[in-house]
């Protein structure tokens, strides 16, 4: 039986996680959220002696999606995700770039826009994407049922909670977002989270203090 593999690979300035996930019986790879950093992306895939066939994004903020244009070229792959309602920071990629002195980044169009109820195919392995706004009103995450595995981007993370005060940020809707579409998940479910260490729903269902123990 195929399972779903992952490394991080921590990119760019803000130690973003950038992520590449496989399924180990096709070696079929995605790499999810290339924020920068392509060489040590590049490694990374040729480490794990994977074939990766598209990039995944979870939303359009600068560190998730600063070298996804230049990645998807390289690799000669389609870009999947977000949510289309995350376009605008598409387009504003070289004011983000200029604004925390990135490398310049070019806008893009993903291949493939992504909506509630979509799903993602990764060799053998299915994910299926909830939309999550609130940090961004597009973001999108993935979610593997049988790796009982989700890569939330910046809508939750280990003690913390994703930014809102960004253009397009809502502080109530972020909040419904992860206990409409993260907690309901289960506890035993582990996650990657857009920067830090990976944590479980249900451990932050418990203790997180922006949101645990109001939803236990």
């Amino acid at each position: 039986m195929s399972q779903l593999q992952f490394r991080i690979i921590p990119v760019t300035a803000f130690q973003q996680n950038c992520s590449l996930i496989w399924c180990d019986e096709s070696l079929d790879a995605a790499v999810v959220d290339p924020g920068g950093d392509i060489d040590r992306i590049l490694a990374a895939i040729d480490s794990a002696g994977v074939t990766v066939s598209q990039i995944l994004l979870t939303h359009g903020h600068l560190d998730h999606v600063g070298a996804t244009g230049a990645l998807a070229a390289r690799l000669g792959v389609p870009v999947i995700g977000p949510h289309p309602d995350d376009q605008f920071w598409l387009d504003a990629l070289p004011q983000q770039a200029a604004m925390f002195r990135f490398k310049p980044a070019e806008p893009f169009t993903p291949t493939r826009w992504l909506q509630q109820g979509d799903t993602v195919q990764v060799g053998k392995q299915t994910l299926e994407v909830r939309h999550c706004p609130g940090h961004t009103p597009g973001h999108v995450i993935f979610f593997a049922p049988e790796a009982q595995l989700a890569l939330v981007g910046d809508v939750l993370f280990a003690g913390s909670i994703g930014r809102t005060d960004f253009p397009g940020g809502d502080h109530p809707t972020l909040l419904a977002s992860i206990r409409r579409e993260l907690f309901s998940l289960g506890d035993e479910v582990r996650f990657i989270p857009g920067h830090g260490p990976m944590s479980s729903m249900g451990v932050e269902k418990a203790s997180n203090p922006f949101v645990g123990g109001r939803w236990g």
